[in-house]
């Protein structure tokens, strides 16, 4: 988590509290009322704590099918490597044999 995340979750949280302190000043609330005040910050609070934490969560996929991603091009070029190194084997093997039957031919 980046401390740029825990100064925006801060921001929302205090932001919360003056929109909520001065709406209800609005409407002539007595200032005793501080339980909708504080509702107001625990709702953001939270709401600012599930982004978090799905921001997290995504970062973790993330990392997870990068290391996915690095271990199947590793094993392609595997495969690719012992591929290349059958064909060439089969490729002699053709040369050989075709080599043989124009010997044989030209007798």
């Amino acid at each position: 988590m980046e401390s740029r995340d825990i100064i925006f979750s801060i921001v929302m949280v205090v932001s919360a509290f003056v929109l909520t302190y001065e709406w209800l000043g609005r409407f002539q609330y007595s200032p005793a009322n501080a339980l909708i005040v504080l509702s107001a910050m625990v709702m953001v609070g939270a709401l600012a704590a599930m982004i978090l934490s799905v921001d997290m969560r995504l970062r973790k996929i993330d990392n997870m099918l990068e290391a996915k991603e690095r271990s199947l091009r590793i094993n392609i070029q595997s495969v690719e490597g012992n591929l290349d190194k059958r064909v060439g084997e089969v490729l002699v093997r053709i040369d050989e044999v075709a080599a043989s039957m124009d010997r044989t031919r030209y007798r």
